[in-house]
């Protein structure tokens, strides 16, 4: 999931100047920062629609292309506020998801079906792992402006969506990974193992 976007990013609800304007490009913070371990607080109310949550998410998916990566949660910008930034790219199967930002979300599996599938993470860089995952999920949440949101999300996209809400929680990957065995540097696991090359969620 290595890809690229212009620098000029639209959210949802932006007026003309904001939609416009360069976002700013965010520092990413690594493990051992501590806001990647603490319980970010719910975006309040008062912050919905307000330019403040519009400029960081604006940011969020900015920063995230700009580092080739699918997600990239607040916390992981030593912001602990509850929201992220993600975006799937298309695949053979499946068309693309554009790029989104989810407010206060909430997460819910559907069925006990799990899969495992390789993980990296933009705050724990050249590394990567195999993680279980639900295979599908339910999610409700807000919009930068308030406006309630659902869906449901399968496979790669329900993935993408459980390891940014993990960044929430102060989860990162390696505490869901079952084994340390799969853990591998990024170079080595693109030389040697099948299907590999793709991006940081």
């Amino acid at each position: 999931m290595s890809d690229s976007a212009s620098a000029t990013v639209i959210v949802p609800g932006a007026g003309p100047a904001q939609s416009l304007a360069e976002p700013e490009l965010l520092e990413v913070v690594r493990l051992g920062h501590p806001t990647l371990r603490e319980v970010a607080e719910a975006v309040p109310e008062e912050l919905f629609g307000s330019a403040r949550l519009q400029r960081l998410a604006r940011a969020l998916i900015h920063t995230m292309f700009e580092e080739n990566g699918v997600g990239l949660a607040a916390p992981q910008v030593a912001e602990p506020l509850r929201l992220f930034a993600y975006w799937v790219p298309e695949t053979d199967d499946e068309p693309e998801i554009a790029p989104r930002v989810l407010v206060n979300p909430e997460i819910r599996a559907v069925g006990d079906d799990m899969e495992e599938g390789w993980e990296g993470c933009l705050s724990i860089p050249r590394l990567r792992g195999l993680v279980p995952r639900h295979r599908r999920i339910k999610v409700r949440g807000r919009s930068v402006d308030g406006e309630p949101l659902s869906l449901t999300a399968d496979g790669f996209h329900a993935r993408v969506l459980q390891h940014e809400n993990d960044h929430l929680d102060g989860v990162v990957f390696l505490d869901r990974m079952t084994s340390m065995a799969s853990l591998a540097f990024e170079d080595e696991w693109e030389r040697h193992e099948p299907g590999g090359g793709q991006d940081d969620d």
